[in-house]
């Protein structure tokens, strides 16, 4: 299943379409959820608030209307649920993620998600949710069929590598895999050591779609600039939860919050697997 949640703001009903297409793409089933405030969901019907909560309650079932209109519209044949849920967006989505393969959100929002991708917000749902995070932006037009994959040679790209190669394989799309390289690093000699590093971390995943010929490439700058660089146009970037090295930060700290709010495509953060699961 893949979980999106929406707000009825346009980036949320953009990264509801683009969940949709995607639950059609995976052959799973997709629920839009859209949270409220607690004290709202559950009002009784007289009181002295009874109005208000009435109101934030039809506006909720609005939202969800229009979500599930939206993925319907983007996906006919999508089968898709929905659910108003109690309490804080962030906490709402984490909960929700716990039945899903993926959860989807877009990259900036009104109401309860404003600011749900903007700094603390995004990195607590990036960090906590029990399954990998797509972050959908304005959708590259035209598209280049090619998944990005930001590896740093820490145990945590396998999980990079494992959805980077799903994902590409599943989209008949090409597969380019990238590691950055700080200025000022080792000489030649160390870039060598890195070009193998990769070639040996890929190697099972090569074998096990041997259809698939990735590009695998050490690119000297700032992972921020290299990675918007490489995504240009592409159809999707796939990044660690967290790192080591020039990638310690990719969710945790400014280069996380410059690719959810700057990255030409959608990201997809990974999950660390185990046990083989996400």
């Amino acid at each position: 299943m893949i979980v999106v949640g929406t707000d009825g703001s346009r980036a949320g009903l953009r990264a509801v379409e683009w969940a949709a297409r995607e639950a059609m793409l995976h052959r799973v089933t997709l629920r839009v959820v859209h949270a409220m405030p607690a004290w709202a969901h559950g009002m009784r019907e007289e009181g002295r608030y009874a109005e208000v909560g009435r109101w934030m309650r039809d506006n909720a079932a609005a939202v969800v209307s229009e979500a599930v209109t939206a993925a319907h519209a983007a996906e006919p044949e999508a089968d898709v649920s929905s659910a108003v849920v109690p309490g804080d967006p962030r906490s709402a989505l984490i909960e929700a993620s716990r039945d899903a393969e993926l959860l989807v959100v877009g990259n900036h929002g009104l109401g309860g998600f404003r600011g749900l991708l903007v700094g603390s917000a995004a990195l607590g749902v990036a960090a906590h949710a029990a399954c990998d995070v797509a972050v959908v932006r304005e959708l590259p037009s035209p598209v280049r069929r090619e998944v990005v994959a930001a590896v740093d040679g820490s145990p945590r790209s396998d999980a990079v590598l494992a959805r980077a190669f799903a994902e590409a394989d599943l989209r008949g799309a090409g597969l380019h895999i990238v590691h950055a390289r700080a200025r000022g690093g080792p000489a030649r000699s160390g870039e060598d050591r890195i070009a193998r590093m990769l070639s040996e971390i890929t190697a099972g995943w090569r074998e096990r779609y041997p259809d698939l010929k990735p590009v695998e490439r050490v690119v000297t700058g700032h992972p921020v600039d290299v990675l918007r660089d490489a995504c240009a146009d592409a159809e999707l970037l796939v990044v660690g939860s967290h790192g080591y090295g020039d990638f310690r930060a990719l969710v945790l700290g400014s280069v996380s919050h410059a690719m959810l709010h700057h990255a030409p495509c959608p990201v997809i953060v990974t999950r660390a697997r185990t046990n083989g699961t996400s």
